[in-house]
């Protein structure tokens, strides 16, 4: 499979891998030819990144931390819990935390994979997958960082709930006032739980807090946030960078990393930053890069400690013949990714 901008694929190509809305329905399935009808329509959803089926590179898997069936299923509830939020009903906890737990089994089994952030986002379920992500990073940080599992289960559905602040209608983060901040609002949400650890709700009360002081809603610094919100802010802040919910320009993985080396020790606590960037994948698996040799190919392989050196693999047309080879770039210092093509 390789990774492609939605504007670069053709009509007859296949899709590698099934797009799905937020309550986590199949809106194209795996495989399905494309029509420029579905390209268009992909477009009109607001997909921009996809896998397409390519034979020359049909044995490249792309591991995933959690599955997509645990990933439907936990739309599915958060869909649900998000609906009551929103209508003033009380939310069953029990059944989002059957499914914090199915996350927690899938991520502790998975952890030496690392975070790719690939899964084909739209208008419908980007909140739902931006939920999910920073749940995921989360946990991988806090394993990271040595939380113990009754920790790292409170860190998981503070994340996954992060956001329920915007749930509301009154949410107004420009208007000056804190209390009618959605972090705000979110621990008013929460709080009330009684079936929730209090630490949950100012996971959402406090991700916005920065190092520096700075931050919102209430301007708290340094060791007055709580560990669960420093980890929180850190994989919101990077699955903010990689989509279009912060309201800026989409960065690409190893931008974003980047960036996010700037903020540690300013705007987020340092070591969370140091452990969140040794689960994450900088060039991920499918994209197509171009290599200081001036060669193009295609990301095949990661690398646990390296993940900014992975295998690339380059096919040559030489005299109607397909040349293949394979730079493993942790054994090869000299060479480094020029740049990511989309």
């Amino acid at each position: 499979m390789r990774y492609v901008h939605v504007d670069n694929v053709e009509p007859g190509q296949y899709l590698g891998r099934t797009i799905f809305s937020a309550n986590g329905q199949v809106l194209l399935a795996e495989g399905v030819q494309l029509t420029v009808y579905m390209i268009n329509t992909m477009r009109r959803i607001g997909v921009t990144m996809i896998y397409i089926q390519d034979e020359q590179f049909e044995d490249v898997e792309i591991p995933e931390v959690i599955s997509e069936e645990t990933k439907r299923a936990v739309m599915k509830q958060m869909g649900e819990t998000f609906n009551s939020i929103r209508s003033g009903k009380e939310f069953n906890t029990k059944v989002l935390y059957k499914g914090v737990d199915d996350l927690l089994k899938e991520i502790m089994s998975n952890q030496e994979v690392l975070v790719q952030l690939t899964d084909i986002r739209t208008t419908d379920n980007a909140s739902y997958l931006h939920a999910i992500n920073v749940c995921m990073m989360s946990v991988l940080i806090g394993i990271n960082l040595g939380l113990s599992e009754p920790q790292l289960r409170e860190l998981a559905i503070g994340a996954l709930l992060h956001d329920v602040g915007k749930l509301e209608q009154i949410t107004d983060d420009q208007c000056g006032d804190p209390r009618r901040h959605h972090a705000w609002r979110g621990f008013e949400v929460l709080k009330h739980k009684r079936e929730m650890n209090l630490l949950i709700a100012h996971v959402a009360f406090q991700h916005h807090e920065t190092m520096d002081g700075l931050g919102q809603p209430r301007g708290l610094g340094g060791d007055e946030i709580h560990l669960y919100a420093k980890i929180v802010a850190v994989a919101n802040t990077y699955d903010n960078m990689l989509s279009d919910l912060s309201g800026g320009r989409r960065l690409l993985p190893h931008e974003a990393c980047e960036k996010m080396t700037a903020l540690a020790g300013t705007k987020l606590d340092h070591n969370a930053v140091v452990q969140f960037l040794r689960t994450v994948s900088v060039y991920p698996t499918g994209a197509s890069v171009r290599l200081s040799s001036k060669e193009t190919g295609v990301v095949v392989g990661q690398h646990r400690g390296l993940p900014g050196r992975p295998i690339v693999r380059i096919v040559k047309s030489i005299d109607n013949q397909l040349e293949v080879k394979e730079i493993d770039l942790a054994k090869h210092n000299t060479l480094f990714i020029d740049s990511v093509l989309m």
